[in-house]
């Protein structure tokens, strides 16, 4: 790293526990979370930027009540939810190189990966990655294929509708009166559209958003992706 880049590290722990059955996937909270210098209404939490839409998305779902604020008790709401969904956090991203410091994820480089098989072993019960993008560059599925990669693991189309759904075989090693056996551990995984701001323009271009759009004008694209997310969650 030379004196001009900035060392984007992510600054939470993977949010993980034993009942979880699915496993939202990302990249990384904008720099500002690295060094702690938030804005107002932010949250310090996995996916807490104020800019961010999977939290408004997910309280306008299940109409949560949330906080948006950095105060422990709007964490806490984010927390408890996720434990009653049984659903966790785990970003793929563990740091990256920015030359220029913002949030897109075109501008990381020198990218470490978390080792999201580890995870997997660890938590058997989890079933499903929920991509918090889909394979364009530096995408969170774009990160995912390049790091199943180094396994041998191919990602299997099951759906080719947005958001598009693929499955693979996580190996295992299971001992059954002193045999190894290779358990195949099938996962789903599903590349949900991107929420973010910078990707609405994207959703906005989308044949579905249009034929939506074209029933219904009030709708936007938070609309958009609340129908799509709540499929999922």
């Amino acid at each position: 790293m030379t004196s001009k880049t900035f060392l984007h590290t992510h600054p939470y722990e993977p949010f993980l526990f034993p009942e979880a059955t699915k496993l939202i996937v990302g990249t990384l909270p904008p720099p500002r979370f690295t060094i702690g210098d938030l804005k107002e209404g932010d949250v310090d939490f996995c996916y807490g930027s104020r800019d961010g839409q999977l939290w408004p998305i997910l309280n306008q779902i299940f109409g949560l009540g949330l906080a948006f604020e950095t105060t422990e008790q709007a964490v806490q709401q984010r927390q408890d939810f996720l434990r009653q969904r049984h659903i966790g956090i785990c970003d793929i991203v563990k740091s990256a190189e920015r030359i220029k410091i913002d949030a897109s994820d075109l501008g990381l480089q020198n990218i470490e990966l978390r080792n999201i098989f580890e995870y997997l072993e660890q938590y058997p019960k989890i079933d499903t990655l929920l991509f918090t993008g889909g394979n364009s560059k530096n995408g969170p599925e774009y990160f995912f294929r390049r790091y199943i990669r180094e396994f041998g693991v191919k990602l299997t189309l099951v759906s080719d509708q947005i958001p598009r759904i693929h499955e693979f075989v996580l190996p295992q090693p299971d001992i059954v009166q002193g045999h190894t056996l290779d358990v195949r551990r099938v996962i789903r995984t599903v590349s949900l559209t991107a929420p973010s701001g910078a990707a609405n323009r994207a959703v906005g271009s989308m044949e579905a958003y249009k034929v939506m759009k074209a029933k219904n004008p009030e709708i936007n694209t938070i609309d958009f992706r609340v129908l799509q997310y709540q499929k999922f969650f």
